[in-house]
């Protein structure tokens, strides 16, 4: 296996450049030509509603990426295990050696239409962007690789290895059925290599390959105050609040510069290499444009950069719901308070060792531990209870930037288009891009595409077309190079 390997990343080194500068000119002629085109599919697929959890929609889309494929000549097909929304896979065969598999995927984050200027599933076209739930995250690579596709079809240029196309539609939701498709298809999804095309492009506006993901792990707290609200007056300084009592426990949890606080957290993170330090090092500094551009007085760290903090471990905290506000508020102690956190993990920590070590943390301040909301005997019996829910999870993964595979793609982007792109250690995002390395032995990088200011998961999610014409051309030139 080892020396198959070895063989096949010394050819990828060794092929000629050129097919990657004519791929990425091809495009860019045809996209100019089909620019309509090009919109109109996105915007169809838009239209069509794509949380994880709306089966009925969910499907609409894995049929729709099925009709775009077939209405090109490729042979779509839809993988299926239970309870999960299909896997759409589509395969392109030059009747190469190696296969190089890129993944995106359809579904969404929820939407609140209260929020938006404009309703998320019914797409505007306006000053060069498009504005939809998944215009950028993550459906317009989808569109991409079919322009690509079509660009390299109109020149008469054949992809230099086998392409695999898997599109997944829970990424949002966690991806809880992700490793149980791998293992049931693992001969349709064999693959030398992954591309994954999920995330923003470097806030520098220049393309970025990524070579890791954080992983992540997310949890709900709850803590209790008396049985039945009480008049703050009456009984304020007597009964806990657990608005206070929350707050506090955050405050145990984690500093206002970003430092978890939370004892051993670091223990297991493996220190950069001098490869990735030297990535690092050479990163277009952004920090003063984006304070501006997000009108931020300080920021977190203690000075460090944006891109050396999310290479480290991070707790946010996602919300705090208890009581009233404003006209609404009352002089009440409620009866309770939930926090929702999640934590971004980086190698070597895993959602277990996290896990662990949170609860650790709460047992120390005296917290006693339950699962299930606790009824009054158990809160008469401990000073304070906690109810923790933990979410799905997955560790964070990271591949060598040294790899002859990632030194081929950054050549190839280069090539294509005249600029080095950014090399990013890991994404501050996550991916179960684990999953793909099947234990290390694939190597995996990430080549996103959409605008970094795009309100990825937020609302007015948006995706500036030049983006989507830049990632056309990339993706020819990868497809024709690799």
């Amino acid at each position: 296996m080892a020396s198959r390997l070895a063989a096949f990343f010394l050819l990828l080194i060794a092929l000629p450049l050129h097919a990657a500068s004519d791929a990425a000119r091809a495009a860019r002629t045809w996209r100019t030509a089909h620019e309509q085109e090009i919109v109109g599919e996105l915007v169809e697929l838009l239209k069509i509603p794509n949380l994880a959890s709306d089966q009925a929609n969910i499907g609409r889309n894995a049929d729709a990426i099925v009709a775009l494929f077939a209405k090109r000549g490729i042979a779509a097909r839809q993988l299926r295990v239970e309870g999960a929304p299909p896997l759409v896979i589509a395969q392109v065969s030059s009747n190469a050696k190696q296969t190089i598999a890129f993944y995106a995927h359809y579904d969404g984050q929820p939407v609140d239409p209260a929020q938006w200027t404009t309703p998320p599933w019914q797409p505007v076209v306006k000053d060069g962007f498009v504005y939809a739930r998944s215009a950028s995250d993550d459906k317009a690579p989808i569109i991409g690789f079919l322009a690509a596709l079509d660009a390299l079809r109109a020149a008469k240029i054949s992809p230099s290895v086998n392409l695999l196309f898997v599109f997944e539609g829970e990424e949002e939701a966690g991806s809880p059925h992700l490793a149980q498709y791998l293992e049931k298809f693992a001969d349709d999804l064999k693959a030398e290599a992954w591309v994954l095309c999920d995330g923003p492009v470097h806030q520098s506006r220049r393309m970025q390959l990524f070579f890791g993901a954080r992983g992540i792990t997310d949890a709900e707290l709850t803590v209790y105050g008396p049985s039945r609200a009480l008049h703050s007056g009456h009984y304020g300084n007597w009964a806990p609040n657990p608005i206070v009592t929350l707050t506090h426990l955050i405050d145990s949890m984690r500093d206002t510069e970003g430092r978890i606080l939370i004892d051993h957290f670091y223990d297991d993170i493996t220190p950069l290499t001098p490869a990735e330090r030297s990535a690092l090092a050479a990163i277009p500094d952004v920090d003063a444009s984006l304070r501006r551009e997000l009108a931020l007085g300080r920021t977190e760290g203690n000075g460090k950069a944006l891109n050396e903090q999310i290479l480290l471990p991070a707790l946010n905290l996602r919300g705090i719901a208890s009581g009233r506000v404003g006209e609404q508020a009352s002089n009440t102690i409620n009866t309770e308070a939930r926090a929702s956190i999640d934590f971004r993990l980086v190698p070597a920590q895993t959602p277990e060792s996290v896990r662990a070590k949170v609860e650790a943390h709460l047992t120390k301040l005296g917290f006693f531990i339950v699962r299930d909301t606790p009824d009054a005997a158990t809160r008469l019996a401990h000073r304070n209870v906690v109810k923790l829910t933990w979410g799905p999870g997955y560790p964070p993964a990271r591949t060598p930037l040294d790899l002859p595979i990632a030194k081929r793609a950054f050549t190839l982007m280069t090539e294509a288009t005249g600029v080095e792109p950014v090399r990013m250690p890991s994404l501050g995002g996550s991916i179960p891009m684990y999953l793909f390395q099947h234990g290390g032995r694939t190597p995996v990088i990430g080549l996103p595409i959409a605008n970094h200011d795009n309100n990825q998961h937020a609302a007015n999610e948006n995706l500036r077309l030049q983006n989507l014409w830049d990632g056309i051309e990339v993706y020819a030139a990868l497809f024709a190079g690799m």
